[in-house]
């Protein structure tokens, strides 16, 4: 199939890196592995921070509907619109229409609704995304909590299930050489979410002073300054690595011993599959799609949401117990490589796109 891809938070184009643009990249690619022909339909950012901010860009929204529009009545069009992460502050505007126009089927991943936004304003995003929720030939979902979510709003939408996955072709190359004492994180400088895990990190790892422990850190943003000062009275067990790319990622992974991550709000975490994927068990807390990323007691340990003291103690016990950690940082790499590769998406994805779409095989 021709398939028109459009992300309408960050575009899989967009300079900026974060998970979101690489899932976005992942999904091509997978698409593309599975013997179809894929283009990014639209470079538009509907990502609004606020309902006014929403409002303000509709009238750059039917400029870009009417462009689409008008490529397509005098070019071949797709045969499908697949459309990644549309949620309240950042619905798609096109895909809906166009597919209801040119008759073709439209599709969602992780698609996201949560109903008590509409008494904050975001309405009119609100209904536009459960429309597109309803229209969909399929709804797909990362994690179990957010299937589950979307059951619950639209009982009748069609769903589909597609685990997180990482492209494992650098780490399968690695032989990791772990240096036990060495914890590794590897997460942007922003505020949210993640400076909330870093100071959860941090508040922890000042409860295991007594360990031998070092923490490198790979990664940077705008709050760099704020994230390295909530560790400055952790003098000499913190490397600050910065930015890195995936090779240089993948390749300081495999030195590593333990990857520590909180995970306030995650999402799932493509970063925990990653390493993994380089041989370290991971300590993360049960939050969230965190539990779709990591087998809790096989591949990592997964303590109680904003407990502290349990995370530091979890902590702790992988890195005063070196064959526990070896057996689980073992079965990490393994469940990585044999069931979260891109490969193996490609035909889960596949497979959902023929059992909704009335395709025949492909790929």
């Amino acid at each position: 199939m021709r398939v028109a891809f459009y992300a309408p938070m960050k575009s899989p184009n967009h300079p900026v890196p974060s998970g979101d643009r690489l899932m976005a990249r992942l999904l091509i690619r997978a698409l593309e592995l599975a013997g179809h022909e894929v283009e990014v339909a639209s470079e538009f950012r509907a990502y609004a921070s606020t309902p006014e901010a929403a409002a303000e860009l509709e009238p750059a929204v039917h400029t870009e509907l009417e462009r689409l529009r008008l490529a397509w009545k005098s070019a071949p069009r797709p045969d499908l619109w697949f459309c990644y992460h549309p949620y309240y502050k950042s619905p798609d505007p096109f895909g809906p229409v166009l597919s209801a126009e040119f008759a073709i089927p439209y599709v969602t991943a992780e698609a996201s609704y949560a109903a008590k936004r509409n008494a904050s304003g975001w309405a009119a995003s609100q209904k536009r995304v459960g429309a597109a929720i309803m229209q969909a030939a399929v709804n797909i979902s990362f994690t179990e909590r957010d299937q589950a979510g979307l059951a619950s709003a639209f009982p009748q939408a069609r769903l589909a299930r597609l685990k997180p996955f990482i492209d494992t072709t650098l780490f399968e190359t690695i032989s990791p050489e772990p240096d036990r004492r060495r914890l590794m994180t590897v997460a942007m400088m922003r505020a949210g979410d993640k400076i909330d895990s870093y100071a959860m990190l941090a508040k922890a790892l000042r409860l295991i002073e007594d360990r031998p422990w070092t923490l490198a850190v790979i990664g940077d943003g705008p709050m760099r300054h704020e994230v390295q000062a909530l560790f400055a009275d952790l003098p000499g067990r913190v490397e600050w690595l910065g930015e890195r790319n995936a090779v240089e990622i993948a390749e300081l992974l495999g030195r590593g011993g333990l990857y520590v991550w909180p995970g306030c709000g995650e999402a799932y975490g493509l970063a925990y599959l990653e390493a993994q994927a380089a041989g370290l068990p991971i300590v993360a807390q049960e939050t969230a799609g965190v539990p779709a990323v990591v087998e809790a007691g096989v591949t990592g340990l997964l303590t109680p949401d904003g407990d502290v003291v349990a995370y530091a103690g979890a902590v702790a016990a992988l890195l005063d117990d070196r064959q526990r950690r070896d057996a689980m940082g073992q079965a990490a790499r393994r469940f990585v490589l044999r069931e979260r590769s891109l490969p193996n998406a490609a035909r889960v994805l596949n497979g959902i796109l023929q059992d909704n779409l009335g395709m025949g095989a492909t790929g």
